[in-house]
């Protein structure tokens, strides 16, 4: 069997095929991968292509590669999903923007709910963002997508609610809470906002506000899910359910 070429994130490519990997991407090819001169690789600019490339020059951390064609990637999801995800506490936001990724997501907008703990600020001050942005690259690479999905700025679930786009949503409730609808039993959509809310659940007022917004609760079966595995499932049954795989 061939081997796996490793991947990096080339954004920008010149038009002689030729591009430098940022400080973080070299880094890896070369104290991580121990790649060098001569190494044949796959690049991805972050758009949907995918390239076989080469490795020109390694200067400290400046590594210089060029396009020699194109490379297969994974096709994307039939089904365009956009995770609003309310941000969990400690490190588990990483592991959805991780897993997220790997499972399609076409982007992801971390929100603050009443029962976050944490807050918009918060999140600023410890570079949340930029941290959570790394990882969606890594996932790309470990899952052979061409395509990195945004990771939007952290955002109150009230100012979501009042500029979110024209796409078709949906928000994961509880077993406990009832009243969800099964994904068979709604209409497939080319796109839609799916929303997963925090440990403890959603307010009631939040709820209130799904229902104003004209915003219907879907269920993903009668058992109550970790916080960190919800989105992950309900992508999962959303595939399914509309053959969005």
């Amino acid at each position: 069997m061939p081997s796996v070429r490793a991947r990096f994130y080339l954004p920008e490519i010149d038009a002689d095929g030729r591009g430098v990997l940022a400080s973080d991407e070299a880094g890896h090819l070369t104290r991580v991968m121990r790649l060098s001169v001569g190494a044949e690789i796959d690049v991805f600019d972050g758009r949907g292509g995918m390239f076989e490339a080469r490795v020109e020059a390694v200067v400290r951390d400046a590594v210089r590669v060029r396009v020699m064609g194109p490379a297969p990637s994974a096709a994307e999801a039939a089904v365009r999903v956009t995770l609003v995800a309310s941000v969990l506490k400690g490190d588990k936001m990483d592991d959805v923007v991780r897993d997220a990724v790997m499972m399609g997501v076409a982007g992801i907008q971390p929100v603050v709910a009443h029962r976050s703990e944490v807050s918009v600020a918060a999140l600023a001050r410890g570079h949340r963002l930029a941290r959570w942005r790394r990882i969606a690259v890594a996932s790309v690479k470990q899952c052979g997508r061409a395509v990195l999905p945004p990771v939007h700025a952290p955002l109150d679930l009230q100012d979501w609610l009042a500029h979110r786009g024209s796409d078709a949503a949906l928000v994961l409730t509880e077993p406990a809470a009832g009243g969800g609808a099964a994904l068979r039993e709604l209409p497939r959509s080319a796109g839609v906002e799916l929303i997963i809310g925090p440990e403890g659940g959603w307010a009631a007022e939040e709820s209130a506000a799904f229902a104003a917004a004209g915003i219907p609760a879907v269920s993903v079966g009668q058992r109550t899910l970790r916080a960190d595995a919800a989105p992950l499932v309900a992508m999962a049954a959303l595939f399914e359910a509309w053959d969005g795989w």
